[in-house]
C-alpha cells in the first residue's frame, strides 16, 4: 500500500490551495490499470487535456482518494506554508485513516507535522512516484475546474485562462479592475504594487 500526496495552487495569486492524496494497493492493480497509469507524471508536465484523461483513470484505479481545499481567507490568515502543510497532512491522513498494516506515505517535497504514520518527503516526487503524480493530477484538475467556474462568477480577471497564476494577462487585469474576493492579499507581488499608485 502506497499513499502519495501533493498540492496545486501554492504559487498562485488567486484561488484556493488544493491538496490531494491517493492510496494505491499495487498488488490489486490489474495489468490494464497499470498500463493506463504508465503515463503519470507531474501534472505540470501534462497538457490540460491529458490531465483530464488521467483524472478518471486515477479515481477508478486508486483504493482511496482524498481532496482538501483551503480558501483564500485561510491562506491570508495563517500563511501559505502552514496552510500547505496542514492541507497535505489532512489529505494523507484522509486516505490512510483506518487502513490496517503498513502504508508507505510519500509527500512531494515536505514532511508534515503531527502525522501518525511513517512518511517520506520526496523532492521532485511528482516526477518519480506514481502515487504522488496521481495526487498531483487530482489536485490540479480539481483546482483548475474550480477556477474555470470562478471565471464565470468573477468575470474580467480571465481566471479560466491563467487559473490564478501571476501571468501578464492576470497582472494587467488586476491593474485594470483591482482585486477580486479570490485574490490572496498576503502575497508580496508586483501585481499588487500597481494598486497603490
Amino acid at each position: 500500500m502506497v499513499a502519495g500526496a501533493d498540492e496545486a495552487g501554492r504559487g498562485c495569486l488567486a484561488g484556493p490551495l488544493v491538496a490531494a492524496a491517493v492510496l494505491f494497493d499495487y498488488e490489486r492493480l490489474t495489468t490494464r490499470e497499470l498500463r493506463a497509469l504508465a503515463t503519470l507524471n507531474d501534472s505540470k508536465q501534462h497538457k490540460a487535456e491529458a490531465r483530464e484523461e488521467l483524472y478518471p483513470l486515477v479515481l477508478s484505479s486508486a483504493s482511496r482518494v482524498t481532496v482538501v481545499s483551503r480558501c483564500v481567507q485561510g491562506i491570508d490568515a495563517r500563511g501559505l506554508h502552514k496552510t500547505n502543510l496542514a492541507a497535505l497532512r489532512d489529505a494523507i491522513r484522509g486516505v490512510t485513516r483506518g487502513v490496517p498494516g503498513e502504508v508507505m506515505c510519500l509527500l512531494d517535497g515536505f514532511a508534515v507535522p503531527e502525522f501518525e504514520r511513517p512518511q517520506r518527503p520526496v523532492v521532485g516526487g511528482d516526477a518519480t512516484s506514481a502515487a504522488i503524480a496521481a495526487a498531483s493530477i487530482v489536485a490540479k484538475v480539481t483546482r483548475d475546474r474550480y477556477m474555470h467556474h470562478a471565471d464565470e462568477l468573477h468575470p474580467g480577471w480571465s481566471f479560466a485562462e491563467h487559473v490564478g497564476y501571476s501571468t501578464p494577462v492576470h497582472r494587467e487585469a488586476i491593474g485594470r479592475q483591482g482585486v477580486s474576493p479570490l485574490h490572496r492579499m498576503s502575497f508580496q507581488s508586483t501585481a499588487y504594487e500597481q494598486l497603490a499608485l
